[in-house]
């Protein structure tokens, strides 16, 4: 018959076991642990009670029965919170596209957290660790970082192989736009931040120029850095000649696509020099131009069920083929526009007026003349549908100022209209306009590199840490556009914070809890994804989770708290 015995230990501690006797000698069937306390104690009792009520007679007496796992459900703790999927997609996606074989884990690392959450890079590398349970020392960073600028072109042709062979790009269009990003601070003797125009509008601020060139899919090909003050039409033939000859699987040079800011007359006649074609929006409208023989007007609608008409024509004295474009849509918008800045111009004109009528107002010929032309200046747009008038006394003073509309000047007759130009001689008017109105990607790739990826601003300040700052938000681009690409061919179109954000709702949690022979068990285990997880899982090729459950057991001074185990 079993029995409870309690003695006391040399440590002072009470130990609960179950005994039975035999021939007047008593045995240990089990010893259920130690108790410290009154509490613990009672705890012991009912643990070896229910051992007692479930004895089974038929079951040995020296059979030894495994009671590691009774828990103590009041020791239980959760020791931390990792988001070990994304990291793990990530990674296997940099060993995928082949960026493992440059060794610099701390770079691949910092590339992963600028994905999942932009931050500076001391705030990174502590997002690491309480995100992934990853650890680095911010040492090593300032340590590694300039030499990481030296692995730009190998890091570009690693990538580009890859979307070669796995996805068949041959990159035969290829679209070239800049964009620059301003950096929070003075800069001052910076080789690469230089007041320039701003895009964000902040003359205030010195600022970097990024040129970059995607395909059609919005994969990037190539990338450059050009100081603030560098014009965007200046920046095409550097990377011109960076581009390869041999850029397309046929041989054949890649048709350039480029907007109007860039397609100055002189960089279209550079581009024939070399042997590319291009497309591009015509700097200026047309004045003198016809129908061409073989075109019929076509009409198409926008994504917003706008209409849109298009017409081939050929210009005077002009070899290139150019496409007639009048947008619905746009024209509602430039004549709102046209009126509103039609209605301040003429609200300028009235407070000259009112200057020289009143006591103490500008009156001087000169004067107002100066503030004619500054009016001007400042709506260049609209200006040139009035006729102004400024009447004098003969002795240099203005007595009055008034200005009426042309006649037969109607701003609305070209509103909406604009005109695309090609070297291409063979395109109908609906290809022609759906190969240039993918120009739109490099915007969208524009837009994740400085707000999903957080390259503007630029808090560092000098131009090595600034250019290894810009080139870790292109490493994490291709990644992003790889991605994305995988996605968009299985019917997936949501924004990158909206992708990031659903995978991150998969975590794995670390919990401690002791037993019943005061062992400290470690178990990890994956939480369930959910339903648009699993699809963006299943489209990438990966494991719902890597893995089941981990366990571990060990004394207690073996486990710290959120250490990953």
């Amino acid at each position: 018959m079993l029995r409870i015995r309690v003695v006391k230990t040399a440590s002072g501690a009470n130990a609960v076991q179950v005994v039975y006797y035999r021939n007047r000698k008593r045995f240990i069937f089990k010893h259920i642990g130690s108790a410290s306390s009154s509490n613990e104690l009672e705890s012991l009792k009912l643990v070896a009670q229910d051992v007692i009520n479930n004895f089974n007679p038929e079951i040995p007496l020296f059979e030894e029965t495994k009671l590691d796992n009774l828990l103590y459900l009041d020791k239980i703790e959760f020791l931390g919170v990792y988001s070990t999927f994304l990291y793990e997609v990530i990674s296997g996606l940099i060993s995928q596209v082949g960026l493992d074989r440059i060794q610099k884990q701390l770079l691949l690392d910092l590339v992963t957290i600028r994905i999942v959450e932009p931050a500076s890079k001391q705030r990174s590398i502590e997002l690491l660790e309480s995100y992934f349970g990853i650890k680095h020392r911010r040492q090593s960073y300032y340590q590694s970082a300039p030499q990481w600028l030296l692995l730009k072109e190998e890091i570009e042709s690693i990538v580009v192989e890859f979307a070669r062979r796995n996805y068949a790009f041959d990159f035969d269009l290829l679209f070239y736009d800049v964009t620059n990003t301003y950096f929070e601070g003075r800069m001052q003797g910076s080789k690469i931040a230089k007041f320039g125009r701003s895009k964000e509008k902040r003359s205030d601020a010195r600022i970097v120029v990024l040129a970059v060139v995607v395909n059609r899919e919005g994969f990037l090909k190539y990338s450059n850095i050009f100081e603030g003050n560098m014009a965007d039409c200046k920046t095409l033939g550097g990377i011109i000649d960076a581009l390869s000859i041999q850029t397309s699987s046929t041989g054949r040079k890649p048709i350039v696509v480029i907007d109007a800011g860039i397609a100055t007359e002189d960089n279209l006649t550079m581009l024939r020099g070399k042997g590319y074609d291009y497309m591009c929006v015509s700097r200026s409208s047309l004045k003198e131009y016809h129908a061409d023989t073989s075109a019929t007007p076509v009409q198409i609608t926008d994504k917003r069920k706008q209409p849109i008409e298009l017409l081939k024509v050929r210009a005077n004295g002009d070899n290139d083929q150019y496409l007639w474009v009048r947008s619905q849509a746009k024209a509602m918008k430039e004549n709102s526009m046209n009126g509103l800045l039609s209605q301040r111009f003429e609200e300028g004109i009235q407070c000259i007026q009112e200057g020289i009528t009143k006591k103490g107002g500008t009156k001087k010929l000169n004067k107002v003349y100066e503030r004619v032309g500054r009016l001007k200046q400042k709506y260049p747009s609209v200006h040139t549908y009035y006729d102004i008038t400024v009447c004098d006394d003969g002795n240099g003073l203005a007595t009055s100022i008034s200005c009426r509309h042309k006649k037969g000047e109607d701003p609305g007759k070209q509103a909406g209209i604009y005109f695309l130009r090609t070297s291409l001689m063979k395109l109908d008017e609906c290809t022609f306009w759906a190969i240039y109105n993918v120009i739109r990607e490099i915007e969208y790739t524009f837009r994740v590199l400085k707000t999903d990826l957080d390259l503007r601003p630029i808090y560092h300040k000098t131009d090595d840490a600034s250019m290894a700052h810009l080139n870790l938000g292109l490493l994490a681009y291709w990644l992003v556009a790889t991605i994305r690409y995988q996605l968009k061919q299985n019917g997936m179109n949501s924004g990158w914070r909206e992708i990031v954000r659903s995978m991150n709702t998969q975590k794995c949690l670390t919990t401690s809890v002791v037993n019943i022979e005061r062992q400290t068990i470690l178990i990890r285990q994956c939480t369930e994804p959910t339903k648009v997880t699993k699809a963006i899982y299943d489209w990438l090729k990966y494991k719902y989770v890597p893995f089941t459950r981990k366990k571990s057991v060990g004394t207690p001074a073996e486990i710290l708290k959120n250490d990953s185990p």
